[in-house]
């Protein structure tokens, strides 16, 4: 018996970059179609997304049955709201606007178990395969293929990244540009140039220091996102994919013309 080793982890450890696709809707079939589809991860949310714990196992459960990664964004609270994901099974999870390296040293100290951190032990969960996992190839397994992505998401994290990223114990960087642009007060409307140059310090420090960089779309050509150290790249949301999608048929409809016009029997006008 051997838990699941990361898809994420063992491509970028062999040079090459993963994909991501992020869900804001809880229904696991989504998952079994990005699965299908040949995505590398998806990405689940309970920072923003009105997700129960019952419905992320399910989530999490539909991933492994596709060989998905499942990276979990969590709600910020304590040390129990961060490795409760890591319980049910998730590949690892992911931190919101991470501040200071003192935060990131806090977080790895919750998340990793000794040496790295103090994480609590269970093991009866599905990380643990319900105790039946030997106890120190579960601990082995949770520091060495369990994935920690911190977010920089604010000027004042800009500022310190390079000390966040010199933090032991966490995998990657991920540079938030929405919430960026709208702590410099520019939501949606920040210039490129800006958002760009942050984002690349924040590649540039997780280079330095060992970790990799994580992009939640492609705002540049691929191969500059891969230069600047960016391993794992997301996709899209579902969201945003299904309404994409709708406007598509409904702008082919309307392409179309009237669809009912020279039908026989076809009423022109009130009252005929």
């Amino acid at each position: 018996m051997h838990p699941k080793p990361s898809k994420i982890l063992q491509r970028v450890r062999q040079g090459g970059f993963a994909t991501m696709f992020k869900l804001n809707l809880s229904e696991p079939r989504i998952i079994e179609i990005a699965g299908l589809a040949g995505v590398d991860a998806v990405w689940l949310c309970n920072e923003h997304v009105p997700n129960d714990w019952l419905m992320l196992e399910n989530q999490i459960r539909a991933a492994k049955l596709h060989d998905l990664d499942t990276i979990v964004r969590v709600s910020r609270g304590s040390y129990s709201d961060y490795i409760r994901p890591l319980e049910a099974d998730a590949t690892g999870i992911m931190v919101p606007h991470v501040a200071s390296a003192e935060e990131a040293r806090q977080i790895v100290d919750w998340v990793r178990f000794h040496p790295v951190g103090r994480r609590p032990i269970d093991g009866g969960n599905a990380d643990g395969c319900f105790a039946q996992l030997p106890i120190k190839e579960y601990l082995h397994h949770a520091n060495h293929e369990r994935i920690v992505i911190l977010q920089i998401e604010s000027p004042e994290a800009l500022e310190k990244v390079e000390e966040i990223a010199a933090v032991p114990g966490f995998d990657m960087l991920l540079f938030g540009g929405g919430d960026f642009s709208h702590r410099i007060g520019k939501a949606g409307e920040a210039p490129a140039a800006e958002l760009a140059s942050a984002r690349r310090r924040v590649a540039a420090a997780a280079r330095k220091f060992g970790k990799y960089a994580a992009s939640p779309g492609l705002p540049a050509p691929l191969p500059e996102l891969l230069a600047e150290g960016h391993r794992l790249f997301g996709l899209g949301a579902d969201v945003v994919g299904l309404a994409e999608y709708f406007r598509n048929r409904i702008d082919r409809l309307k392409a179309a013309g009237n669809p009912l016009a020279g039908l026989p029997g076809r009423r022109t006008s009130e009252g005929e």
